[in-house]
């Protein structure tokens, strides 16, 4: 069967505050991760200076995906029972914001310099990189390079121009490399 995912956003002590399901995409993970698809957008909106969750930390947590050591509970299934911390979604161009920052890890990765799948269409690195339970569904993206899921629960800002004294990582999920 088929992994869905949620965006989920949390605080210091890794408790959700808010979190924004897939719409007008599908829910499994590669029918939404595309730039400039509009789920997509709508949470990197969210992560920019302008976005009430501006340096939060970020997962995109497949319902497949382990449960959380205190309550036993993955955090798809924790979103599903705190309906009252959904973001509602706003459908933002965010292309004015090109760069993703992980302030844990001091990188970055331009969305400018994805290169085109075999499909012709280019990966968001947004979601791939911090999934969690990547997989063990249908719509996962299987013999995936390390950097899949590497970001999960970092804090992450998009931002318009990149970083000082911070390392950029190269997106690239292409088999070939």
């Amino acid at each position: 069967m088929g992994q869905y995912y949620y965006a989920v956003l949390l605080n210091a002590e890794g408790k959700i505050v808010g979190w924004m399901p897939p719409f007008l995409g599908g829910c499994k993970l590669v029918e939404h991760s595309y730039l400039r698809g509009e789920f997509v957008s709508s949470l990197e909106w969210e992560l920019t200076p302008a976005g009430k969750f501006h340096r939060s930390r970020v997962v995109w947590a497949g319902d497949y995906a382990d449960g959380e050591a205190d309550v036993g509970l993955n955090l798809y299934s924790l979103c599903q029972k705190q309906m009252n911390l959904e973001i509602a979604a706003s459908i933002v161009n965010a292309d004015a914001y090109p760069f993703i920052v992980n302030h844990t890890k001091g990188v970055f990765v331009d969305k400018s310099k994805v290169p085109k799948n075999r499909n012709g269409d280019q990966y968001h690195p947004l979601p791939l990189l911090t999934c969690e339970g990547n997989g063990r569904g249908g719509g996962d993206i299987y013999d995936a390079p390390p950097l899949v899921g590497l970001w999960a629960r970092d804090v992450i800002s998009v931002e318009k121009t990149a970083p000082d004294g911070f390392t950029e990582v190269v997106f690239d999920l292409r088999p070939e490399n």
